[in-house]
């Protein structure tokens, strides 16, 4: 139950559908939405496990992501403070299969709605159904996307689209991240994105030291990404 009058304006702002739905559906959500939090690095959701329910991200930010069949990871989409997600309730959704991930990038709390609340309220109530079409149709945008840039997209151009929505998200042109989790977020080798951005800083478009990416020359780069 949500208790924080805070807590309960988020919701309220998060719900496109709140003023359209009665007091008494209204108070269903607030009686049985909870706040969950989680460290940098665990596990939000497992499409191989229980079915959740709504989220929506208080603070911090969750990843999304999909397994090749090579173990490789690559990045679907971001969930920031305010966004929701209603792909933790696989069980609402029967007909998507693939596999997917969401874990937390950084510590975070998330509001819960529970299935068995969001899902009943989903099949009674119109407004709610087209807030979860809109959602779903959302993020399979964000999916596809990812897909458009993997097939058909060289690779020093999802880098350079990276390294600017990182910097994007840090609000920075120091981006904390290693090799490793560009490659994770990517689904690439760490080798690979090594070469590149050494690449990137033989042309002066980065400078690249042990802990940071510094991004040099950003008209470059966003030359790049284009």
């Amino acid at each position: 139950m949500l208790t924080n009058l805070n807590d309960i304006e988020i919701l309220r702002n998060t719900l496109t559908f709140w003023n359209q739905i009665s007091d008494e559906e209204q108070k269903m959500f607030i009686d049985n939405a909870i706040i969950v939090k989680y460290q940098k690095d665990n596990i939000v959701y497992n499409s191989s496990g229980d079915c959740k329910g709504l989220t929506i991200v208080k603070s911090g930010n969750l990843r999304a992501y999909m397994l090749s069949e090579s173990g490789k990871e690559i990045t679907l989409y971001r969930l920031f403070e305010n966004d929701a997600c209603i792909m933790t309730a696989n069980c609402l959704l029967k007909n998507i299969t693939f596999d997917m991930i969401i874990e937390a990038e950084k510590d975070c709390e998330i509001i819960l709605v529970p299935f068995s609340v969001y899902g009943m309220l989903n099949t009674s109530n119109l407004f709610i159904q087209d807030f979860t079409s809109q959602l779903v149709s959302s993020r399979f945008s964000d999916v596809m996307w990812v897909m458009e840039q993997v097939v058909f997209m060289s690779f020093d151009k999802r880098l350079a689209i990276f390294l600017l929505e990182q910097s994007a998200i840090e609000g920075s042109d120091i981006l904390n991240i290693t090799h490793e989790n560009i490659a994770k977020n990517l689904g690439s080798a760490r080798e690979v994105v090594s070469r590149m951005l050494k690449y990137f800083q033989s042309s002066d478009i980065v400078y690249v030291s042990r802990r940071n990416i510094e991004i040099k020359n950003r008209k470059k780069l966003m030359e790049l990404a284009s």
